[in-house]
C-alpha cells in the first residue's frame, strides 16, 4: 500500500487532501502537534474504512520533522507523497509582532517545509519516483501587512517550489504547490476543491508536470 504523509494536518485543506488520497487507496498518515485533534480527524477516515495512522510532530523543529519521516519510512515503508500543510496563521502587523514570534512563525511556515523536503527527497530520488505537495497561499502574490509572517512564509513556499521544480523533475520527483487565494474553512467546498487540485497535480504524467496551480483559477 502506498503512503501519503500529511504534515500539519488541520480540519480544512490538510484533512480533505488526506481524505482525497485515502479514497484512491493510499494509507494516510496525519501529523500535527495536537494528538486529540488528529485522532478526531482519523476517526472520520476510519469510519469510511480508510487506512489511517496518526503521529505527532512539531513542524517548527527540524529534528522533529526529520524524526517523523524516519519513523514513518522505517515502520510503514516508503513515503510516496508528502504534503506540507503546516502554517502559523498569526494576525499581526510589523508594529505588533515581536521578533521572537516572527522567527518562530517562519520556522513553521517555511523552515519545517525545508526540513521535510531535505529528508524525503533523497529517498524518493533513490526509488525513482515521488511527489512533494505544498500548501501555498495568495499572500505570496499579494502580501498582507496584517499577516506579515504568513505572507513571507507563503512567499517562501512558492519560491522553494518553483526553484526546485526543474532539478527535482530531473530526478523523477514532482514538487508542486496549490496557491490558495481565498479563505478556506473546515468541511467547505473550497477545501475539497483544493484537495482535488492536489490530486490532479500528483496524477499528472511526467511530461506534463506543472509546479503550481492557482485556486481559485
Amino acid at each position: 500500500m502506498k503512503t501519503f504523509l500529511s504534515i500539519g494536518t488541520g480540519p480544512g485543506i490538510g484533512f480533505e487532501t488526506a481524505a482525497r488520497f485515502a479514497q484512491e487507496g493510499y494509507r494516510v498518515v496525519l501529523s500535527a502537534r495536537n494528538a486529540d485533534k488528529l485522532n478526531a480527524l482519523a476517526k472520520v477516515l476510519h469510519q469510511s474504512n480508510h487506512q489511517v495512522e496518526v503521529r505527532t510532530v512539531n513542524a517548527s523543529n527540524p529534528a522533529s520533522v526529520i524524526a517523523l519521516i524516519d519513523e514513518v519510512e522505517n515502520t510503514l515503508g516508503p513515503i510516496d507523497i508528502l504534503h506540507y500543510n503546516a502554517a502559523n496563521l498569526r494576525q499581526a502587523t510589523v508594529e505588533e509582532q515581536p521578533a521572537d514570534s516572527f522567527v518562530s512563525d517562519l520556522a513553521v511556515n517555511i523552515g519545517g517545509a525545508l526540513a521535510a523536503i531535505q529528508a524525503v527527497k533523497p529517498r524518493q530520488e533513490s526509488r525513482g519516483q515521488g511527489t512533494i505537495l505544498m500548501t501555498g497561499g495568495g499572500f505570496a502574490l499579494y502580501p498582507s501587512p496584517d499577516y506579515l509572517s504568513l505572507s513571507i512564509g507563503k512567499a517562501g513556499i512558492r519560491t522553494i517550489t518553483l526553484g526546485l521544480f526543474e532539478p527535482f523533475k530531473q530526478k523523477n520527483v514532482h514538487i508542486a504547490t496549490v496557491t490558495v487565494a481565498t479563505f478556506v474553512s473546515a468541511g467547505s467546498k473550497e477545501a475539497r476543491d483544493i484537495a482535488e487540485q492536489f490530486w490532479q497535480l500528483h496524477s499528472q504524467p511526467q511530461a506534463s508536470w506543472t509546479a503550481e496551480i492557482m485556486y481559485p483559477a
